[in-house]
């Protein structure tokens, strides 16, 4: 038995669970679970205006969390005893505190203005990212101006991106964020999903000698991302008939020159990044190669101001004060004290849609670690799950669990003063929508005010809402590339702070390459003429022999 499992049988606690500020909020947590929101903002009166904070564009009312004074005085003091504020330094001075890969994290150094010094391992790292930033924006303007021409003369109309992870969810959710300002004249898709109805649907009706393609690996290996790429380059190739068309239609965001050189593509329009960006970081990086063409070079410079903006915020502001680490901070006091396993991300922007399964990847794979930075078994909760939908459309979806349900689901409301598309009075509804789920997801309605309506004995259970739900609300005045930039920041420094508070690495992500490997194993087996020797587990091996056999009577491959 190992020092950390005796001192849980003697009922000790190790780590994190060991620290005074964590003891002392179990203790405190016996004495707010009876209190409700209801008698928390009657008691005092300002708390809404009181528990909220402004930053760098973005508005937070966090008041209607189930906190005290004393609770948040406990969760900064967790914070200091946990060196909040020496980690968020160590990140920006670029030591390697992504321990397990022995690694710096700076995706910061991505969106540092060009009078900055980012150094890590003795080099200072922003001239190299803004070199690469002005390659990209003399290619973009490139194809948005039609002056990069296609293989056969005419000028690139579509765009379609083939990553996948990080590689793919953040362009695809900053597209989808940023359509309004987007260049509607061209076409802009996303491939990530190995499944071919992806691609074929992506290009069912294009022109190849008008599609450029851009093929995001850090690598130039990840077996779906170059599976896919392949695929790609063999539906132009059908066309342009002509091995040097691949360079005219084909572009990488890679740090592999061999392979992209290998695949045909011109190394001179490979856009660099480094390894000190983690894929779920680097939408900013040469990643967001189809965000700039579509936005424009300037509007995508806007994105990265917003972001250095929360950036700065996050690093000079006092805890107290400190927009991320307080958002963070609330995550560990509801999952770890108050008992949530999940957090609903709840946009009210339809431009938004894709935020929430944004930052399931940002979150969960940040997060989702069940062993310190040191290596030991954590024996506390740690990352949340994070899920959503656009508000108004959740509310006729799943926001029946959420106010009756019987967990609890803290949510974070995110919702814009200024609609970007006036349409009668829809934005004003849209938001009212905002402010009344948070307040009936606060307050709910008790049995008097129910009997109060007028309504029968019998029905009474059914319609009280208990109410004690925790959520925030983030305003911001519009959604703008600069907006987009905070509010992603915001998550970001926001998910670091959890990580610090569990003493884990939020920066690598161990699990995600067992399936990857054990892929690896598994196609080749499938794919064989001859019947392989399985040698899984006797579920996987009855899978295999399953789809062996039936994969080619379908009416797909008689087709």
């Amino acid at each position: 038995m190992n020092a950390q499992a005796e001192r849980r049988q003697r009922g000790g606690e190790v780590g994190v669970r060991a620290l005074e500020a964590w003891t002392g909020l179990q203790e405190h947590c016996r004495a707010v679970e009876p209190l409700h929101l209801r008698q928390l903002f009657a008691d005092d009166p300002k708390r809404g205006e009181r528990l909220a904070l402004e930053a760098a564009g973005l508005y937070l009312d966090y008041s209607k969390n189930r906190i005290t004074d004393e609770t948040l005085r406990l969760l900064l003091r967790l914070a200091e005893q946990r060196g909040l504020p020496a980690r968020i330094e160590a990140m920006f001075r670029g030591e390697h505190i992504n321990v397990s890969e022995r690694r710096a994290v700076l995706h910061t150094a991505l969106r540092a203005p060009k009078n900055e010094r980012v150094v890590t391992d003795g080099t200072d790292v922003v001239p190299e990212v803004q070199a690469v930033l002005e390659r990209m924006a003399r290619f973009a303007e490139q194809v948005r101006s039609g002056q990069w021409l296609g293989h056969t003369g005419k000028r690139i109309r579509n765009v379609i991106s083939i990553g996948i992870g990080g590689s793919d969810l953040g362009p695809v959710m900053a597209y989808e964020a940023l359509r309004f300002y987007g260049e509607r004249t061209m076409t802009f898709r996303f491939v990530s999903n190995v499944d071919g109805t992806d691609f074929i649907e992506a290009t069912r009706d294009l022109a190849p000698d008008e599609t450029l393609f851009i093929i995001c690996s850090k690598t130039f290996k990840t077996l779906e991302t170059l599976t896919n790429a392949h695929a790609a380059r063999d539906w132009s190739l059908r066309t342009l008939r002509d091995e040097r068309a691949v360079a005219r239609h084909f572009v990488a965001v890679s740090t592999n020159a061999e392979g992209v050189a290998q695949f045909g593509i011109d190394t001179a329009n490979m856009f660099e990044f480094w390894d000190w960006v983690g894929g779920r970081y680097s939408m900013d990086s040469a990643i967001g190669l189809s965000t700039m063409i579509a936005i424009g070079p300037q509007q995508f410079r806007d994105m990265l101001a917003g972001f250095h903006a929360m950036d700065q915020h996050f690093r000079t502001a006092p805890l107290a004060q400190n927009m991320p680490a307080i958002m963070g901070l609330l995550a560990v006091w509801n999952s770890n004290f108050l008992g949530a396993s999940t957090v609903a991300v709840l946009p009210y922007e339809q431009y938004l849609k894709r935020f929430p399964a944004y930052l399931q990847q940002l979150t969960m794979e940040s997060n989702g670690k069940h062993v310190t930075g040191g290596g030991e078994r954590v024996d506390y909760d740690t990352g949340p799950i994070y899920w959503g939908e656009p508000g108004t459309n959740g509310q006729h979806s799943f926001y029946q669990l959420i106010h009756q349900g019987t967990r609890l689901i803290p949510c974070d409301f995110i919702g814009f003063c200024q609609t970007l598309n006036p349409l009668g009075p829809q934005h004003d509804l849209l938001i009212a929508n905002v402010f009344a789920q948070s307040e009936a997801l606060a307050f709910g309605k008790s049995e008097q005010e129910v009997k109060a309506e007028g309504t029968p004995d019998w029905l009474v259970p059914h319609r009280i809402c208990e109410g004690n739900r925790p959520s925030n609300t983030i305003l911001a005045e519009r959604l703008t590339p600069a907006t987009l930039g905070t509010l992603v920041a915001l998550y970001e420094h926001s998910v670091f702070t959890q990580g610090v508070m569990w003493d884990i690495d939020s920066f690598d992500q161990w699990g995600v390459e067992l399936g990857k490997q054990l892929a690896a194993r598994t196609a080749p087996e499938l794919e064989s003429v001859a019947e392989p020797k399985l040698a899984h587990d006797s579920s996987t091996n009855a899978l295999i022999r399953r789809y062996r056999r039936l994969k080619g009577t379908g009416a797909g491959a008689r087709a």
